[in-house]
């Protein structure tokens, strides 16, 4: 996770396009400039970068789902609720399920726990435009990846055949 640079996720850990889910991983680093100001003597982890935590589970969950056809960008955040502090070093486990998508938009529930307690949960809006309207694919694909979110389809792909064979 580098907080400075919007990277929040670590790893995707599993994806299941048949439950429309996504785990991912990230663990807060010991140190960031963001902690210098927030807060000095008590690093804590601003919640608008928890949210766009759960945003980027989310955006991989609805790449992995579309096939890298369309890039989500986020729209907009409702009933989102900070349940604890987040402090460095700390380990947290990201949960992204896609309840809609279609019609240029998807729709997600996501949360984030640490050491089994909730830290936050929010439904996220994103908007998706097709790749061929914006130069990011390639930038997208690579940093997925990095992540292990290709790994993760490849590996949810050969479970799925294994069962059905």
């Amino acid at each position: 996770m580098l907080l400075e640079y919007f990277q929040m996720i670590d790893r995707v850990e599993a994806v299941d396009l048949e439950k429309r889910t996504l785990v991912a991983r990230s663990v807060v680093p010991a140190k960031s400039p963001v902690f210098e100001g927030h807060f000095p003597g008590m690093p804590l982890v601003p919640g608008v970068l928890l949210i766009e935590t759960m945003a980027q589970a989310s955006g991989m969950l609805v790449l992995a789902a579309t096939d890298f056809t369309s890039m989500p960008f986020l729209m907009s955040v409702d009933g989102a609720k900070m349940r604890t502090f987040v402090e460095p070093e700390a380990v947290l486990d990201i949960e992204a399920f896609l309840e809609h998508d279609g019609s240029g938009f998807a729709v997600t529930k996501a949360k984030i726990t640490s050491g089994g307690k909730k830290v936050c949960d929010a439904q996220l809006k994103l908007r998706t435009m097709p790749f061929s309207e914006i130069p990011l694919g390639d930038i997208v694909k690579k940093r997925a990846g990095e992540v292990g979110l290709m790994d993760a389809i490849a590996a949810q792909r050969a479970k799925a055949q294994g069962v059905s064979e």
